[in-house]
């Protein structure tokens, strides 16, 4: 009963560069030693298009948090999937198996259709892990758990809030959390999580990744208000309730402890008595 009652999975991944896959494919008759063909074509994509991000299909996930919510958008836990460890094939493995124990629940991210889920299907594909749920390539399309189009098995809030990509989220997650007053990107970047990785800096890049669940968390929660699914004096009394879920957890970790020192309130415009918008009206 208690796996049936997670309906949401949202989920954020951090990856580092596979630096002997780079060296193999990209110089492979330079015997270039992984951390050095990893620098060099960063160099290059630099020099090249602006941006040293490699590829997803040259990366490995290094880190995998996800906030378990119940169907009434409450949320029950956060984990970091094989925290101690940080084992790439492990964290795949338990990301696709938490799936499916938990009853296939709907997928929440912000922007993983480009990058967290092709990063992780192509996790399984290395590691041999076996997802044939997920890949329901016989079912009709609109069906399929991979189709763009399928919210009710992956909703990628990035994709709903673009229109599928009819226009650019100029600021990405972090513009959206701060709209509700959220912390957004701290003192870690994106970018940043190469060289965490490097150093060594495992706990570290968990943290960085639970403050992004935690705003994809609230980006959520202003979606479904937005989509009719939760009233907005709901979402807030939601809101307040998680505060104290990490207040009660921040002398235990680190991040929630930063995330706090960042937190702000939403600003609600709204000034009749119910603090909630008048219904619209047809014309």
């Amino acid at each position: 009963m208690a796996n049936a009652a997670i309906k949401f999975l949202v989920f954020d991944s951090e990856s580092a560069s596979d630096g002997s896959l780079i060296s193999r494919v990209r110089y492979p008759s330079q015997g270039l030693a992984a951390e050095e063909a990893v620098t060099r074509y960063r160099a290059e994509l630099l020099e090249t298009t602006g941006s040293d991000f490699v590829p997803y299909t040259y990366q490995v996930p290094v880190s995998l948090v996800v906030a378990k919510v119940a169907a009434d958008y409450t949320l029950v836990d956060i984990v970091a999937l094989d925290e101690s460890e940080f084992r790439s094939h492990e964290i795949t493995k338990r990301f696709w198996e938490g799936w499916k124990v938990y009853e296939r629940p709907t997928l929440v991210s912000f922007n993983g259709r480009s990058f967290d889920l092709p990063l992780l299907e192509l996790a399984a594909f290395r590691y041999g892990v076996s997802v044939p749920a997920w890949f329901n390539i016989t079912d009709k399309n609109w069906e399929q758990n991979r189709s763009r189009y399928n919210t009710g098995a992956h909703l990628d809030l990035h994709d709903l809030l673009t229109n599928f990509g009819a226009t650019r989220f100029n600021g990405g997650l972090n513009l959206a959390a701060n709209l509700l007053g959220k912390p957004g990107k701290m003192d870690v970047q994106g970018d940043m999580v190469q060289d965490m990785f490097n150093e060594r800096r495992f706990a570290e890049i968990n943290d960085y990744c639970r403050c992004d669940v935690l705003d994809t968390y609230f980006v959520f929660l202003r979606v479904a208000v937005l989509l009719g699914r939760l009233p907005l004096l709901r979402e807030q009394d939601l809101v307040a309730a998680t505060k104290d879920w990490i207040t009660a957890r921040a002398d235990q970790c680190p991040a929630y402890a930063r995330y706090l020192a960042g937190w702000g309130d939403w600003e609600n415009p709204w000034k009749g008595a119910n603090g909630m918008p008048e219904p619209v009206k047809s014309a």
